[in-house]
């Protein structure tokens, strides 16, 4: 199997446990991380057995993909450098600032046969496997994603920090336009809103009402799906499927029979599957599991509910 030399550019919190898996997985060769802080990429570096570097453009013409893990407004201007120089990019949610950026970068690596990936992570948690052909044709959705507050991530608000991730899995699952986009938030501990909830009406008659906060003493990932004849609990967090469904016959008239199946999937690694993908179909010259456009489109609905709180009242 084809080794390719890879790099993270971003060794925070998140680029480090990216650094991990490249460095873990046998048929990547980890040849360098970036920081703009040198202490901090050396120390990763020593700790890996890799190269630090400062500046990103010192890595082109030595790595075949990099994963992009820095603040969300560097995301265009380092994904562009690596994407002109051919190389194939893995890039953080949210995908870029504007729409205008990400559809830059997508034209971009379409233009040089480049995979360019965007990393919403949850799209490769167990869960979302498990579904198979349980979903149907969804009627309604119910999403909440609270997590305590942590000073990372809060350059931007909580619709392009947490509820993102659900945006994206529920324009994956519904394949509809959105119609319409109603928001309110507030800001708790930050300038920007730390808590919101937006109700999204697709243009297939669905509705999705997601919740998300940074704000809360605990952490909660779930998802309620609702179709006719059954309903899905998604538990993201603690990996558990839960399906009611309309069976045959009647507990007493008018009531209907339920059968319940939960399936518990055990511990899994979603960031090396997702890492381990993007390797893959640079490797095998397909599409990535999480494109460029759908990048896109979540963040098109995140900003949307961002101008929806802009006009609600404070």
């Amino acid at each position: 199997m084809t080794t390719l030399r890879t790099a993270v550019i971003g060794v925070g919190y998140l680029g480090n446990y990216h650094a991990q898996k490249y460095a873990a997985i046998p048929d990547s060769e980890l040849v360098g991380v970036v920081d703009n802080d040198p202490a901090r990429a050396a120390e990763i570096a020593v700790a890996l057995g890799t190269q630090a570097y400062s500046d990103h453009r010192d890595l082109i013409g030595r790595v075949d993909a990099v994963s992009v893990v820095v603040p969300t407004q560097y995301h265009h201007a380092v994904a562009r450098d690596f994407l002109a120089a051919g190389v194939h990019v893995l890039i953080e949610k949210p995908i870029t600032v504007t729409i205008e950026e990400a559809d830059d970068l997508i034209a971009l690596a379409d233009k040089n046969g480049l995979v360019f990936q965007v990393g919403h992570l949850e799209r490769f948690n167990p869960v979302l496997m498990a579904l198979g052909d349980v979903l149907q044709e969804p009627l309604f959705i119910e999403s909440v994603r609270i997590a305590p507050f942590k000073p990372r991530g809060t350059d931007v608000n909580v619709v392009l920090d947490l509820m993102i991730h659900d945006i994206e899995i529920i324009q994956h699952i519904i394949k509809s336009p959105v119609e319409r986009v109603d928001a309110i938030g507030a800001p708790v501990f930050t300038g920007e809103e730390d808590i919101a909830n937006a109700r999204i009406l697709f243009r297939n008659g669905c509705v999705a009402n997601v919740t998300a906060s940074r704000i809360s003493l605990k952490s909660e990932r779930r998802m309620r799906i609702f179709q006719r004849n059954a309903y899905i609990n998604l538990d993201f967090q603690n990996r558990k499927v839960l399906v009611a469904s309309k069976g045959d016959g009647e507990l007493f008239p008018g009531v209907p029979n339920v059968k319940v199946d939960v399936r518990e999937l055990g511990e899994a690694d979603a960031l090396r599957s997702e890492i381990e993908s993007f390797l893959s179909a640079i490797r095998e010259g397909k599409p990535p599991q999480v494109s460029g456009l759908d990048g896109r489109m979540a963040l098109e609905t995140a900003l949307k509910i961002n101008i929806s709180l802009n006009r609600s009242p404070s």
